[in-house]
């Protein structure tokens, strides 16, 4: 329980509490060593002067050794006052005893007082003796051919000294360490203060309504505390790392939502379009079906199954257009071989004039290389016709519409450019999306033809040969521009085309 409180508080109130008690215990040291040396060196001055006292009074003592209880040498001058002085017999037992007094004859010890000084050998050995009435005394015992003195002196001096000297010690000890605690306190509150800012910029991050909307920029620790060379500093930098961290992940969370939110987006309208796309040709043919349940009266039955031959093939290949396009997301491997990028477009160039008479179709071949490509010829067709279909079905009769060929620096490119009307500005950026149509701007040259999937299976099967696709519109010119990547060694056997036809 009482660890669990000390490691409650606070680092400043735990730093403060461990550094006042070091000091308490390093003062407390300090003061012990210093009494036991003073009490040492005291003792050892006064146990030189009880050893003097007491050869001084055995010699006084060995002048009547036939008188047992004799204490006359104590009349003699030069005794310190306040001296006690013993005769013993042979088991220690006090004979008699005395103290020498200031300017006064010395004075006898009574009986309670002697019995506290029996049983001292006479080894020379320093005791300690208190005597009722008198205090306390260091004595000794020795002996000389039989005559047994006990001497001692009075301890009042050095007890009174060494108790002063407690009671300075730790006066200056409570000083010192007040002050001590009062310094250490404001130095531990100076130096945990980047501590404080680092904690304070935490709780404010942990504020931040880091689950709902978009995250503004997260407060950081201030530069001046994260200096790498302190403590402090060290979880500062670390707290911004971390919050650097937090922001990264949650700009790509948020990046990945808005992507999730954008592709339901356009699988919805995916969906719509497409289920728009189906249902008219599915409600034509379920019309023509009435009308001849309720009997040929009312539609000529050749005319009707013509209708319906014709809304099922279109939409069969609206749905062979999004199966397409779902093996191409899927990435499913096409066929690959060898295709001549110039019979390619020439084939196609010729399909679209058969179905355009209307306009002036043209083909141009700018060849520094032999213009092959590897891939699936079938799709690769495809994009060349929708391309053409495009600028045939959005440009009015008369338009010319140019088709190029270039193969050069490894790469084969194929341009499709028409001078009619152009994309609108605002149709560019989507213009490669699946069921983007230009119907307000362009005028159709057949009513109810085309889905908006042409140039979406455009833009997915040249990815889908490694190349890209590009368009470029403006009024009076609109061209759009396929990459794809040569085969073999471009300047081995490099064929040179030079030709210009006009197909109208």
């Amino acid at each position: 329980m009482n660890a669990h409180r000390f490691g409650g508080r606070s680092l400043r109130t735990r730093l403060l509490l461990f550094i006042t008690a070091v000091l308490i215990v390093v003062c407390a040291a300090m003061a012990l060593t210093t009494v036991f040396a003073q009490r040492a060196y005291l003792l050892g001055n006064l146990d030189d002067r009880v050893t003097n006292a007491a050869e001084r009074s055995l010699g006084g003592a060995s002048l009547h050794p036939d008188l047992a209880s004799d204490l006359t040498f104590l009349n003699e001058s030069g005794h310190p006052a306040g001296m006690l002085a013993a005769r013993l017999d042979a088991d220690g037992n006090v004979l008699a005893a005395a103290t020498v007094g200031q300017d006064a004859p010395p004075q006898r010890l009574s009986d309670a007082q002697t019995a506290v000084l029996s049983g001292v050998r006479t080894d020379g050995r320093f005791h300690d003796r208190t005597v009722p009435g008198l205090g306390t005394y260091r004595i000794t015992a020795l002996q000389n051919h039989g005559v047994r003195v006990l001497t001692g002196l009075p301890m009042d001096d050095v007890q009174d000294m060494i108790g002063g000297l407690v009671v300075i010690e730790a006066v200056v000890a409570a000083a010192g360490l007040t002050a001590a605690g009062v310094g250490c306190a404001v130095v531990i509150r100076r130096q945990l203060r980047p501590l404080g800012r680092v904690a304070a910029t935490a709780v404010e991050v942990s504020h931040a309504p880091l689950c709902r909307g978009e995250v503004a920029a997260l407060t950081r620790v201030p530069e001046r505390d994260t200096d790498p060379g302190s403590e402090a500093g060290q979880v500062g930098a670390a707290l911004n790392r971390m919050i650097d961290h937090v922001e990264s992940s949650l700009a790509e969370r948020q990046r990945s939502e808005e992507q999730v939110r954008r592709s339901e987006e356009r699988m919805r309208r995916f969906l719509a379009d497409a289920s728009h796309e189906l249902r008219t040709p599915l409600a034509s043919i379920a019309g023509y079906a009435e009308l001849m349940n309720r009997g040929t009266d009312r539609i000529e039955p050749g005319l009707a199954w013509r209708r319906v031959t014709a809304e099922s093939a279109r939409m069969t290949g609206l749905v062979e257009d999004l199966l397409l396009l779902a093996r191409l997301d899927e990435g499913r491997p096409l066929q690959s071989a060898e295709v001549d990028l110039a019979a390619l477009v020439a084939e196609a160039v010729w399909d679209a004039r058969a179905a355009g008479g209307g306009h002036d179709w043209q083909l141009e071949l700018r060849l520094d290389a032999s213009p092959l490509v590897l891939g699936d010829e079938a799709r690769l067709h495809q994009v060349v016709a929708n391309l053409l279909a495009n600028a045939r079905v959005h440009t009015p009769a008369g338009t010319r519409v140019l088709a190029t060929v270039e193969a050069r620096d490894g790469l084969g490119t194929v341009r499709v450019r028409d001078d009619g009307p152009g994309i609108p500005p605002e149709l560019l950026p989507t213009v490669f999306e699946r069921f983007t149509r230009a119907d307000t701007s362009r005028a159709r040259a057949t009513a109810g033809t085309g889905s908006g999937l042409g140039l979406a299976i455009v833009a997915a099967i040249t990815a889908a040969h490694g190349g890209r696709i590009r368009v470029r519109s403006e009024p009076g010119r609109t061209e759009f521009t396929v990459e794809l990547p040569l085969t073999g060694d471009l300047g081995a056997d490099a064929l040179t085309w030079s030709s210009r036809a006009s197909l109208r």
